[in-house]
């Protein structure tokens, strides 16, 4: 049955392939019917109740396709196109959504997902076509590469066989689920999953080669078991943070909405029945909470989500497709980590390969995705496809580009700041070093508080609640700043000595920014699974990423808890953990040197074994004063030397220059010096005068060369930078 439903498909699209400046009647073999719409343009399908297609196993596809007015010269036909997925709960685009698409030259395709809405995910649906959605077919598969992807691949080649899209000129756009899919494309590029996990060049049904040109997911999922039970291993400075090590802690806010939003139109298998897709029985292992290590069902479930429907996973032996990848700060269900993770993997063995990542304070609960943010970034997707698609207009810009999270909702988001790389988005550093032996208690934690902070139930990204420390959390202060404050700008780091004896516990992180009225907002969050041990081991992890600045006089308070709920399930038998000197790095947009001293440079990340470091923090330029262009000058007994501070830094305070006379042991004159100290602004350069001695002046008249070396402390950290060169000295 499978093979004839395929055979039909393509003998449909060999008879119904347009000829020049033919109009466009029909797609999908005459599956779907079309017709002319507003200003000629022609649209492709039916909300009422539905147009579908086969895929390549039968089940039928509820589609929308839309093409721009028939052109005025040339065949009408081969066009770009923008493949537009939804997200989930959600089902296919209608024309007013593809609209701003088609206006652009676009043709469009929208499908909703197996298992959803009117492709097999009502009864209905099912009752018009039992065949097609019989079997383990028309269950959702939650954005499994061998099933859902390879629908959307399925049915765009369908098109390029009917000649109505060009099969090298494919966009891929969605949001969440939808980003999720459009992730997938781009991984793949130009390949298929098949039902066995292995890859194969995507063709059409007649053997056209088909591609990704570019996708631009909005708040995707890369790794989804990570998403929707982390348990701290994914890093943002690391070369690879797939999920590695304990099961992790359930979202279970999230993970609750998320299965109720489709219990009335979608279809979920009954627990057991499809293994590669039991999201009831997922959910309610995740529910039943720990032990999951010591559960084989758990250890499946992670293994499955991650090699089927996890876009990180993808063989990437292909560059992906040209990627624009767009974050929500306050977005607690697919956090910036989830963009982050796919970059620094890609950018580690495709560096010149174009990705741009854009960040801001939206998405997903407690997004607040506000008006102005959001035409920034359409109009970043309308470029990037624009020049990869349709190969028209400049250059898009390939780095990074974030907006702030600000309070109250109808305050401007503050930026756009930009970068060439991730880690180069952060200048400075805040950083706090407690001393002091803390634990967290089983019972420790306010509930209200978890409940004001809920992105379900919660007040949302500007919610507040009590600053005052809880009884039996870790809390920890930052010093208030002055001035303007400072400006977080990438993830939160944590480091300390932990100690837990039993499995089971875990631990919820906030960072909340406490106002001068003592009320507190919540900036980011994790949850996070600790290693266990009889004694107190050296561990890291990190908060979801956010932009957000700190006024003067507010407060950082790192506070550690045993859950949060009811965003987090809270543990079984959670036992006290043990938290102990602790060190808190807060990447800051502020130089080093910055607020009195209160920024400082960014610290070496703590590697955990057998991980490596991005190129782009191995990379980094290093903040030090040094000898400036030219030859220094002697002239009687003074020296003169020019200083300049890197602009790196905000100051380059405590400096000191000493000239040495010989620069190798043995030669005569050395240890004859001259010193002198400076404080310069970063960016400026100045002119240093220093009074040689008397050895020091008869050794200059035998030698032509000075050796210089310049020493800066011009942070608030001990660490030294030096930076030695040889120089004539002047004739002079």
């Amino acid at each position: 049955m499978r093979k004839l439903t395929i055979l039909i498909v393509v003998l449909g699209a060999l008879i119904m392939a347009p000829s020049a400046n033919a109009t466009i009647t029909t797609v999908f073999g005459g599956d779907v019917s079309c017709s002319v719409v507003g200003g000629g343009d022609r649209f492709c399908g039916s909300n009422a109740p539905r147009s579908t297609t086969p895929s390549f196993d039968g089940v039928p596809i509820d589609v929308n396709v839309a093409f721009p007015p028939v052109p005025g010269a040339g065949p009408d036909g081969n066009f770009p196109v923008i493949m537009m997925f939804h997200g989930y709960g959600g089902s296919k685009f209608d024309i007013t959504t593809m609209q701003k698409w088609l206006d652009r030259g676009y043709a469009t395709f929208s499908m909703t997902d197996r298992g959803m809405g009117e492709s097999c995910g009502v009864a209905a649906a099912v009752a018009a076509d039992p065949i097609g959605c019989g079997g383990n077919k028309g269950y959702i598969h939650l954005m499994d590469t061998r099933l859902e992807v390879r629908d959307a691949q399925t049915l765009a080649g369908i098109l390029a066989d009917e000649g109505l899209i060009d099969p090298q000129r494919i966009g891929a756009w969605g949001g969440s689920y939808g980003g999720g899919m459009s992730m997938a494309l781009a991984a793949l590029k130009n390949r298929t999953m098949n039902p066995d996990g292995s890859l194969s060049p995507w063709t059409s049904p007649l053997g056209k080669p088909m591609q990704i040109a570019a996708a631009a997911p909005s708040v995707p999922w890369t790794d989804l078991a990570y998403s929707l039970a982390p348990n701290g291993s994914t890093l943002d400075y690391l070369t690879d943070s797939g999920y590695a090590g304990r099961i992790g802690v359930e979202k279970q806010s999230y993970i609750f909405g998320l299965y109720a939003s489709r219990l009335t139109t979608g279809r979920y298998a009954p627990p057991g029945l499809v293994p590669e897709a039991d999201l009831t029985g997922w959910k309610l292992l995740l529910d039943a909470g720990e032990p999951y290590d010591s559960n084989p069902a758990a250890q499946a479930m992670v293994e499955e989500l991650t090699k089927y429907h996890s876009s990180y996973y993808i063989d990437n032996s292909v560059p992906p497709a040209p990627l624009l990848i767009s974050s929500g700060w306050t977005d607690d269900l697919f956090p910036a980590d989830e963009a982050i993770r796919y970059y620094n993997k890609t950018k580690t063995r495709y560096p010149s390969q174009p990705i741009s990542l854009f960040f801001s304070d939206g998405g997903h609960a407690r997004g607040q995705n506000k008006p102005a943010d959001t035409a920034v970034l359409t109009a970043r997707e309308e470029a990037w496809f624009d020049y990869y698609v349709k190969g028209e207009g400049g250059t898009p810009y390939t780095g990074v580009e974030t907006l702030t999270q600000t309070c109250p909702n109808s305050a401007p988001s503050e930026g756009p700041y930009y970068a060439d790389t991730w880690a180069g988005m952060a200048k400075g550093q805040v950083k706090l070093n407690a001393g002091t032996t803390k634990s967290i208690q089983p019972s420790g934690g306010d509930p209200s508080i978890g409940n004001a902070f809920d992105p379900i139930t919660g007040g949302g990204a500007c919610a507040t609640a009590s600053g005052a420390d809880q009884a039996g959390a870790a809390s920890y202060r930052v010093s208030k700043p002055t001035g303007n404050g400072f400006t977080l700008m990438g993830a939160p780091t944590v480091i300390a000595d932990f100690k837990l004896t039993d499995p089971n516990s875990q631990v919820a992180a906030r960072l909340l920014d406490i106002g001068t009225d003592g009320q507190e907002t919540l900036v980011s969050r994790g949850l996070w699974r600790p290693t266990v041990g009889p004694t107190a081991t050296r561990q890291v992890f990190q908060l979801h990423p956010n932009g957000y600045r700190f006024a003067a006089g507010h407060v950082a308070k790192l506070e550690l808890v045993p859950s949060d709920a009811p965003y987090g399930h809270i543990s079984n038998d959670q036992q006290p953990v043990s938290v102990s000197k602790l060190e808190l790095r807060l990447p800051v947009l502020e130089k080093p040197g910055s607020l009195h001293g209160l920024v400082g440079p960014v610290s070496k990340p703590v590697v955990p074994a057998g991980k490596q470091l991005t190129a782009d923090v191995t990379n980094l330029p290093v903040a030090k004063a040094t000898t400036a262009r030219g030859r220094i000058k002697v002239k009687g007994r003074k020296l003169f030397v020019k200083v300049k501070c890197s602009s790196l830094v905000a100051i380059c305070n405590k400096g000191t220059v000493k000239v040495v006379g010989a620069p190798k042991k043995g030669r005569s004159g050395r240890g004859k010096t001259a010193r002198g100290t400076f404080s310069i602004a970063g960016g400026k350069s100045r002119t240093l005068k220093l009074v040689l001695t008397k050895k020091a002046r008869k050794h200059f008249k035998k030698h032509k060369w000075l050796r210089v070396k310049v020493t800066t402390t011009s942070v608030t950290t001990p660490t030294k930078v030096t930076a030695v060169r040889a120089a004539k000295k002047s004739k002079k």
